[in-house]
């Protein structure tokens, strides 16, 4: 039974309950998946615009909590290397080849621990065979980078802590700061916790970021560091096709709804006599 009859001319406009409910279902759907894919484009384009501004001359890091920072701020870092307790970032890939990401703690000039992404080194084909990431200097040394997050997993399956044990460099997938600190035997700094504001149990605390290391910064591997995600236009021109499948899905529902009606059709024309 129709929802309602209004004629059209030759046409008549009468919608079916069924045909109305499952258009109005789809079309609320699809307006939804394009309001979802454009907003995930203007957060990534706000990410994005982040990226760009670590390219602005770098800050001295200071006395400031790295937490406290905006992501992909450019700062400029001092203090030494620990070569002997490093991370391999494991299932990072670099042009299409599999291959580590090389995290090294960097003890700050205040005695805070940083972690220190060193860039990319490919896999030799045996998890047994390690890429050598030792380091030379032992010196003092004064770095540059991006302030950034640990790399995430699309999905939780694949993270696995760092081993424990006295075995340097220490694989691992996706981890959390808390596991690295458990490896490291650091306490892990809170949000706004510095220099200025002690905490109670001694000893060095790991900061909650890592820096990625500039590309022409010395100590580093391959850093060919990238804004997080797809490009942004391209989830605004998945949500204006979205919203393009909800419009046409309701022409489609219109015009079925609108038959001729019978008996309205024009009369052939009277064909010549032969």
């Amino acid at each position: 039974m129709p929802i309602v009859r209004i004629p059209l001319g030759r046409r008549v406009f009468a919608p079916s309950w069924t045909m109305t409910a499952l258009t109005v279902a789809l079309c609320a759907l699809f307006v939804s998946l394009g309001h979802w894919q454009w907003d995930k484009g203007i957060r990534r384009q706000a990410e994005w615009d982040e990226f760009a501004r670590g390219a602005d001359p770098a800050v001295a890091l200071g006395s400031r909590a790295v937490a406290e920072l905006a992501r992909f701020q450019h700062v400029e870092v001092s203090g030494r290397f620990d070569p002997a307790h490093q991370f391999l970032l494991d299932n990072i890939t670099h042009d299409d080849q599999a291959g580590y990401e090389v995290l090294t703690p960097l003890s700050l000039d205040d005695g805070r621990v940083l972690l220190i992404d060193r860039g990319w080194v490919a896999f030799s084909g045996y998890r047994s065979e390690l890429p050598d990431v030792r380091l030379g200097a032992s010196g003092p040394v004064r770095l540059t980078g991006r302030v950034d997050e640990l790399p995430a997993a699309g999905l939780a399956l694949g993270r696995t802590p760092p081993p424990p044990g006295d075995h340097w460099p220490k694989v691992t997938s996706y981890p959390d700061f808390g596991q690295l600190a458990v490896a490291l035997g650091l306490a892990l700094a809170g949000p706004g916790e510095g220099p200025g504001q002690p905490h109670p149990a001694a000893g060095k605390r790991l900061e909650p970021r890592i820096v990625l290391l500039d590309p022409t910064a010395s100590f580093g591997y391959v850093r060919d560091w990238q804004p997080p995600g797809i490009e942004p236009l391209r989830n605004l021109a998945y949500a204006i096709q979205w919203w393009g499948f909800a419009a046409t899905l309701s022409i489609i529902w219109a015009v079925l709804s609108a038959p001729k009606r019978a008996g309205s059709a024009k009369p052939p024309a009277p064909g010549k006599a032969l």
